[in-house]
């Protein structure tokens, strides 16, 4: 994202805007108020795998994820690439009390996956974003499902709005909320994905179509209306 790269140059400098960034989405959760839609969800998810959850939010989505109530930010690992940008998202997420794992579908993929297996036998939960590291934006990559099926538990979509947003120039469209903000968020239903399917593809495609359904919802509580995509990622939904 280019809006961080003055932001994350040197160490000092990385810390600083490391915790002013926490402080301002610590600020936009107490000004502003929230709605939960279906959290039902939420027990449904925990009793398939023994309180074990994947967590799926959309990487534009994620500024305000933490700030989902329900959530045991204790026992949640975060997925982040070791790019410059996934430096600083990761020292947010410790900050809010996540536990990070590096890597990506690009760079340091199958390590990430052995810890995130590592995570969830241990009896913790995962945070992903799907669409992470670089895209495309709202389309699911393999790396989750392979997850979901390798460990039995059960990916919960996320659909996460603000009603007062700017939104920034990166790749994937980033909706930054802003303080007094009211925030939706969405839960999708479950999704498992059975231990000897060789059909990935399909459940990437149920990925999809589910995350991006309670995303769909959350922007409609907030009125916020994404601004058009790249007319390539649009025709690659189209096709998902």
């Amino acid at each position: 994202m280019s809006w961080f790269k003055d932001l994350t140059r040197g160490q000092a400098a990385q810390e600083l805007s490391n915790a002013a960034l926490a402080a301002f989405c610590r600020l936009v959760r107490v000004t502003g108020r929230y709605e939960i839609r279906h959290s039902e969800r939420f027990a449904a998810a925990r009793e398939i795998a023994g309180g074990r959850v994947i967590y799926a939010v959309w990487h534009a989505r994620l500024q305000m994820f933490w700030a989902l109530p329900g959530l045991d930010i204790a026992n949640i690992s975060a997925l982040a690439s070791g790019h410059r940008d996934g430096r600083l998202i990761a020292r947010m997420m410790e900050r809010f009390g996540f536990g990070v794992i590096t890597g990506s579908t690009s760079k340091g993929g199958a390590q990430a996956l052995r810890d995130m297996i590592r995570v969830v036998r241990g009896g913790g939960g995962l945070a992903i974003t799907p669409d992470g590291p670089r895209g495309p934006a709202r389309i699911a990559q393999q790396g989750l499902v392979v997850l979901a099926r390798a460990t039995g538990v059960p990916i919960l979509p996320i659909g996460i709005s603000g009603s007062r947003t700017r939104t920034l120039s990166s790749w994937d469209r980033m909706q930054l909320t802003l303080p007094f903000a009211r925030r939706a968020y969405v839960l999708g239903e479950p999704i498992v994905v059975p231990k000897d399917t060789e059909d990935l593809e399909t459940y990437q495609r149920i990925v999809d179509r589910a995350l991006n359904a309670a995303t769909d919802e959350a922007d409609a509580i907030t009125g916020y209306a994404e601004p058009p995509l790249d007319p390539e990622i649009v025709r690659k939904r189209a096709k998902r």
